[in-house]
């Protein structure tokens, strides 16, 4: 062993000793602390959190790539080390339940990815956190309600993979048979059913227009955005009610390549992609009211409906509320969810540039009711006007997705680097050095950061990364909004 290998061994043998007394001891009598005492102190401080280890390598041709993955099984916590997971109980009286990672308890496990596999189709990826499971079983989907029947279980290794019999508690499998399941569903057994905590996805902030070049490519296409939906929850897929395009919405300008690469590679699909488009939403920021009247014959019958709304703002994130502050004699209540749908439908689309409107309040304030001439049609149609009345009235603003920014970039680039940042409109909320380097976190729109990847590598010569996560929604500077509103409607505002 060299000098310098000596050197660093005996670096890391001194960080870690010091999480065990009997090992430290042994230490510092001199005594030679073996291997296996290195890897058991080790692991020790891993659980706790003391030390963290790195491990340097490169998978192109494989150079460290095994001493990682015996890191791995050495050193990092097992399902014993861990708390027992916790579960929502269905139709019992005890609102939650603790699984142990035994093959003794019921079973349950979580589906946390979906993927499609050319040769044995769709597969589904589960964490197994109790019990034990046989090919050939029958589970229970606990959040979509239905059975499910277990074909094959698969345990994967990369690219290969090997039929088993079964898998237990502290077990990752590919499961093959799952019709129903998707990405964070529970999978439990039939007489005990649990609910495991879901999965969260954030709303996406980033869009981008699809158009297949052919009729053929057009079946391909949707078919293809099924399956790449299902393997990934973030990725929203709909059509434009009034161009008829294919719109896809994503987390992020990446996150939206990758999903056209894998259209175009492993679908082969043909389409023109349009350029991103930022999420926009629109709220009020002051209170409101309107008032709608319908009356029209329809197919010999007339039709009336007749409601007086108020609209008020909600703080950012809490989404879309209706009141109802009328009594029984002034409108009947089985026209309530009428009128509600037809607020929650124009809530789709706003008026400033078509926009989803969210963070609103909506209280039904009067209204009148004619006996034998009310529809439910006629108070959806005049709660749809009395929202455009309200909501004109309300001072509606243009609501942009802000995100969280993290820079990392060499000292001598950190003046050029902010010096951009903040052109983009961002907003620097902490910069922490880091051994020669700056550790920038911020928060920007995300409309000003189309294409920051080029110009941070322009500013830092190459040597400058960062990374952009989606974090709340904020009012768009009236100027910007001006901009938008007049491209997205061709509207002077």
């Amino acid at each position: 062993i060299s000098s310098e290998a000596q050197r660093y061994r005996d670096t890391l043998i001194e960080a870690v000793v010091e999480a065990d007394e009997e090992i430290l001891e042994k230490y510092l009598s001199g005594s030679v602390i073996s291997d296996q005492e290195i890897l058991k102190v080790s692991r020790k401080a891993c659980l706790t959190l003391d030390i963290v280890p790195i491990f340097c390598g490169a998978s192109f041709k494989n150079i460290g790539v095994q001493p990682l993955l015996d890191a791995v099984i050495n050193l990092l916590p097992s399902p014993l080390d861990v708390p027992p997971v916790k579960g929502l109980v269905i139709c019992e009286d005890e609102p939650q339940e603790v699984r142990k990672p035994d093959e003794v308890e019921p079973f349950s496990g979580l589906v946390f990815k979906i993927m499609n596999d050319p040769f044995v189709g769709q597969l589904a990826f589960v964490r197994v956190y109790s019990g034990r499971i046989d090919s050939g079983s029958t589970v229970y989907n606990s959040s979509k309600k239905k059975r499910e029947r277990v074909a094959r279980i698969l345990q994967m290794h990369a690219n290969k993979r090997e039929d088993i019999p079964t898998a237990s508690a502290g077990d990752i499998v590919a499961i093959v048979g799952l019709k129903f399941s998707s990405t964070g569903d529970t999978l439990c057994a039939e007489g005990k059913p649990l609910l495991l905590e879901k999965i969260d996805y954030p709303e996406p902030v980033i869009s981008i227009t699809v158009e297949p070049k052919t009729q053929a490519d057009q079946e391909k296409l949707w078919e293809s955005l099924k399956r790449l939906g299902l393997e990934d929850p973030s990725l929203r897929v709909k059509i434009d009610e009034e161009t008829g395009q294919v719109i896809i919405s994503g987390m992020g300008e990446l996150h939206l390549e990758i999903v056209i690469d894998r259209l175009f590679r492993e679908f082969r699909v043909q389409a023109n992609i349009g350029k991103p488009q930022v999420a926009y939403k629109e709220t009020v920021v002051s209170a409101g009211r309107g008032e709608g009247r319908f009356a029209r014959n329809i197919a010999g019958k007339n039709q009336t409906g007749h409601c007086i709304i108020e609209l008020s703002s909600l703080h950012r994130g809490e989404g879309f509320l209706f009141e109802n502050a009328l009594t029984k004699a002034e409108i009947p209540s089985n026209f309530t969810p009428s009128i509600k749908q037809g607020i929650f439908e124009s809530c789709s689309s706003g008026f400033l540039g078509g926009f989803p409107v969210v963070d609103l309040k909506v209280r039904l304030v009067g209204g009148s009711f004619v006996e034998p001439e009310a529809t439910e049609l006629a108070y959806k149609i005049a709660a749809a006007m009395a929202f455009r009345d309200a909501y004109t009235s309300a001072e509606p603003a243009l609501l942009e997705p802000i995100m969280k920014c993290e820079i990392i970039c060499p000292d001598s680039f950190l003046g050029e680097v902010i010096g951009d940042f903040n052109s983009r409109r961002g907003r620097v909320v902490e910069i922490t050095p880091k051994a020669g380097l700056q550790l920038i976190k911020g928060h920007v729109p995300l409309a000003a950061m189309f294409g920051y990847s080029t110009a941070i590598r322009s500013v830092s010569q190459g040597r400058a990364t960062f990374s952009l996560e989606p974090l709340f929604y904020d009012l768009v500077p009236s100027a910007i909004a001006k901009e938008i509103i007049s491209k997205t409607s061709g509207m002077n505002v």
